[in-house]
C-alpha cells in the first residue's frame, strides 16, 4: 500500500532533491582529463537520486542540476546535458518504480543501463551534431570509450549506494515521518 504524501514528506523529498542537485552541480565542477575532453562523476549523483526519487524530482536533479552545473563551469553543452541526464533520470525512476514491480533489483539494473545507453548516445550525438567538435566523427569515436566509462561508473556506483548502503532506508524513513 501506497503511503499518502504529506506536506512534510513533500518538503523533505524536495529537500533532498536539492541536496542531490547540488552534489550533481558539484560533480560537474571538477573533471578527470582523458583524450578528447573530460570524465565527470556528476552520473553517480544523478543516478543515485533517480533510483530514489519520482520522474519529476529525478528530471530536476538530472537534468537542472547538470544544465546548471554546465552554466556555471563550462556552458558549451549546458542544452545537451539537460536533456541527455535529464532522459537519463526519468528513465532510470521510472523504471525503478513502476516496471517489474516484483523485481526491483531487476528494474534498477534495467533502469540504470537504459539509462547509460541514453548518456553514452546524447553526449555523441551533441559532440557530432551540437558542439560540432573538430575531428567530426573520429573526435566521438576517440570520446566514446570514456563516456561509456562516465555512464557505467554512475550506474554502478548509484546501484551499490541504493542498494547495498543503508541510503535507501533513510530515505523512505524521512519521508514516512
Amino acid at each position: 500500500m501506497k503511503t499518502p504524501v504529506t506536506s512534510r514528506s513533500a518538503l523533505t523529498q524536495l529537500t533532498i532533491a536539492a541536496v542531490f542537485m547540488a552534489l550533481t552541480i558539484v560533480f560537474c565542477s571538477f573533471s578527470i582529463p582523458v583524450p578528447g575532453g573530460h570524465l565527470y562523476l556528476c552520473d553517480i549523483a544523478i543516478c543515485t537520486a533517480a533510483l530514489l526519487l519520482d520522474p519529476f524530482l529525478a528530471f530536476a536533479v538530472g537534468g537542472v542540476g547538470a544544465f546548471l552545473g554546465d552554466l556555471i563551469f563550462y556552458p558549451l553543452p549546458m542544452f545537451v546535458s539537460l536533456v541527455t541526464h535529464g532522459l537519463e533520470a526519468i528513465l532510470i525512476s521510472l523504471f525503478a518504480r513502476y516496471i517489474l514491480k516484483k523485481k526491483p533489483k531487476l528494474a534498477s539494473i534495467l533502469g540504470l543501463a537504459l539509462g547509460a545507453l541514453v548518456v553514452v548516445v546524447g553526449y555523441s550525438l551533441g559532440r557530432r551534431f551540437v558542439y560540432n567538435v573538430a575531428g567530426g566523427w573520429a573526435a566521438v569515436w576517440l570520446k566514446l570509450p570514456y563516456e561509456i566509462l562516465q555512464a557505467l561508473v554512475g550506474a554502478v556506483v548509484g546501484y551499490l549506494l541504493y542498494w547495498k548502503t543503508p541510503l535507501k532506508k533513510i530515505y523512505l524513513r524521512m519521508i514516512q515521518n
